[in-house]
């Protein structure tokens, strides 16, 4: 039998996960969010009735018969949610912990669950979509290498990164300081590089430098990721910050980050950057983020 599966967090990674196990024949899927009960919720309530996940009334309900507990909530939230299922979890469940925190704060869920559950550090590397429950994974942690087959054989894709919980955290978040922060050059770059009118000089110059790198389709990718994802990604980079502090290094270009994440990501809100992004053309989502910034300031 397949395993009973609940989230913890029903946004969007939740959500396409759970899709693609509803797909691959995942029967018993339950979740719970904080915003259920709340005028925000009812969008997530109609996306689990359209994907056939059971929205249940409380995190209890949710948890109470899960093999499989996936945490997926906001980076800020991640402490509280161990704490809102601990009480109610049965037959010592395996709890992936797919958030985007510091390895101190995995090491902190997974002390706080103590024998409550199997706990396991899970990192996220790659985008959500398309792959949705084929996403790259890494797992650590004493239960990581137990659940790999089980993941296996939900069609997931799985990699041990180490024995102990925060070693897959470490690896997402030293990586995230290059991914999230070339996305933040990307905008700073290109952004003075519009307002002068030599977008496509910069970009041939960089060709010079980065010649596996095509910025034609670089720019409106990571400008898209920044605009739709920014204030997420912004979180998670002060997670990053916390990190290179644990490890004794100033996160003086991580910080920096953070600002041009989340701004971009309520630039990303306004509608004439949103119909910028759906054309795909890193001219015309320049010219609208520059008149969007020029308006915000």
């Amino acid at each position: 039998m397949k395993p009973a599966l609940c989230f913890i967090g029903f946004g969007e990674a939740g959500q396409a996960i759970a899709a693609g196990l509803r797909q691959a024949g995942v029967e018993r899927i339950s979740a719970w969010d904080i915003l259920f009960p709340h005028a925000g919720g009812e969008r997530l309530i109609r996306a689990g009735a359209v994907i056939g996940v059971r929205c249940a009334p409380s995190a209890a309900a949710a948890v109470g018969e899960a093999d499989i507990v996936i945490s997926a909530v906001t980076a800020s939230e991640s402490i509280a949610a161990a704490q809102s299922v601990k009480a109610h979890l049965s037959g010592r469940p395996f709890l992936l912990d797919i958030n985007s925190v510091s390895p101190g704060r995995k090491q902190e869920a997974a002390k706080l669950l103590g024998e409550a559950a199997r706990y396991v550090d899970v990192a996220v590397v790659a985008p959500i979509y398309p792959a949705r429950h084929q996403t790259p994974l890494l797992l650590a942690g004493p239960h990581a290498a137990a659940v790999v087959p089980i993941l296996a054989a939900l069609g997931m894709r799985a990699t041990l990164a180490g024995p102990d919980v925060g070693a897959a955290a470490a690896i997402k978040m030293v990586r995230s300081v290059m991914i999230k922060g070339i996305e933040a050059l990307t905008l700073e770059c290109f952004l003075a590089a519009a307002r002068i009118g030599v977008v496509e000089q910069v970009a041939a110059s960089l060709r010079n430098n980065f010649p596996g790198l095509d910025w034609s389709k670089m720019i409106p990718y990571n400008l898209e990721r920044m605009a739709t994802h920014g204030e997420r990604r912004a979180a998670e980079m002060e997670e990053v910050a916390v990190t290179l502090r644990e490890l004794g290094v100033e996160p003086l270009m991580s910080a920096a980050t953070v600002k041009r994440q989340r701004d971009m990501g309520q630039i990303g809100t306004q509608q004439p950057v949103r119909g910028a992004l759906g054309k795909k053309d890193g001219t015309a989502i320049l010219n609208a983020i520059s008149a969007a910034a020029r308006d915000r300031h």
